[in-house]
């Protein structure tokens, strides 16, 4: 069945099929080769983007910012100092503001309820750059590494995440390896460990696609098996 993104936000990554999600890895894939190659994109040709930045990042806003410019977008960075986000407006008036100017809106900041705000009053796309719940484009980059190491073959392996499993990445990880087929084990102490709900809500995805999750607080019974190992 073809996928077709269209004019969709990119919130969470909970909010998309497996098939969907590979379907962006190989469009990355893609575009990546394509870079490498010299070959210049233009599937934003005539597209303003505004990159929102509430909280501060270098990778963040250069992984965008060049992107975009690679794709033939027009490019505007607004952060808490340019926007009036939240002091003068609201942000239910900022999202109806951007979305009468911009294509296009990424936003990295804190609360998951702003991008989601974002979305919902900006009638044109919103991608999540990062919240303090989800941190979704980073895991396609990931994931996308990890593909290559395996020779686009993950299905089955494992990913051991080893830190502080609660935070955005461990999460955004545990939600794409059960999309995907991988096996996620969540290793640090007890009261670092992923949240009850998230975990309630991934143990059904990864049944559905084989493969399993797994929380243990012992480093050697985390890394037996291990695939990847990933520190945060």
């Amino acid at each position: 069945m073809p996928v077709n993104l269209k004019g969709r936000s990119f919130l969470t990554l909970k909010d998309f099929t497996p098939d969907e999600i590979r379907y962006m890895l190989n469009l990355a894939a893609d575009l990546k080769a394509k870079k490498r190659a010299g070959i210049r994109g233009n599937l934003l040709a005539g597209k303003n983007i505004v990159l929102l930045f509430e909280k501060t990042s270098t990778r963040t806003r250069c992984a965008f910012e060049v992107a975009a410019y690679d794709e033939g977008a027009n490019v505007t960075f607004l952060d808490s100092k340019s926007s009036q986000m939240g002091k003068k407006e609201t942000m239910v008036d900022t999202a109806k503001v951007l979305g009468r100017f911009y294509d296009g809106i990424e936003y990295r900041g804190y609360d998951q309820k702003v991008v989601e705000g974002l979305a919902a009053n900006a009638g044109v796309p919103v991608w999540n750059g990062l919240t303090t719940e989800w941190h979704p484009t980073q895991m396609l980059a990931d994931i996308l590494t990890v593909q290559e190491n395996f020779n686009y073959d993950i299905k089955g392996k494992t990913l051991v995440f080893m830190g502080d499993c609660k935070n955005n990445v461990a999460r955004s990880l545990m939600v794409v390896c059960s999309k995907l087929g991988m096996n996620f084990v969540a290793c640090g102490p007890e009261e670092c460990m992923p949240a009850d709900d998230v975990i309630e809500a991934c143990k059904p995805i990864a049944e559905a696609n084989g493969c399993t999750i797994k929380l243990t607080t012992d480093v050697k019974d985390g890394v037996t098996g291990a695939d990847v190992i990933y520190t945060h």
